[in-house]
């Protein structure tokens, strides 16, 4: 999709703080995050809603999810990863991984605007782990 957010980080136009990819997923850190960590994984074939997504690749979206989640419970030393999907900032299936330490912590109202220069530090922590 030409005006898709994400296609276009997918195709490289608009950068970001990726941890992660395989053949058909990307895995970026959020760049408004609720939680230090929140990181996106997306398809990298645009799909505008999870539940239209047929049932291979709504499963491989959830193993790839599986997988970065585990990345970062072990890079961030967390005991979970909260996770939501919704959809409507930007119409490209995305799944929302949040890193949490306790109740309150996946609310989308603790969003802000996160530092460029500790985004490009926290990748580089996620991916070595």
């Amino acid at each position: 999709m030409p005006d898709c957010l994400f296609c276009k980080i997918v195709t490289g136009d608009i950068p970001c703080h990726k941890i992660w990819e395989d053949d058909a997923h990307l895995a970026f850190l959020d760049i408004n995050p609720i939680q230090e960590g929140h990181t996106l994984v997306i398809p990298k074939a645009h799909a505008s809603y999870l539940f239209d997504m047929d049932d291979p690749s709504y499963q491989h979206l959830l193993a790839a999810s599986k997988q970065v989640a585990t990345h970062l419970k072990n890079a961030l030393q967390v005991p979970r990863i909260g996770v939501g999907v919704e959809g409507f900032a930007v119409d490209h299936v995305h799944v929302h991984l949040v890193p949490v330490s306790g109740v309150g912590q996946l609310d989308s109202s603790n969003a802000a605007p996160a530092d460029q220069a500790f985004l490009v530090q926290l990748a580089q922590k996620i991916k070595k782990i």
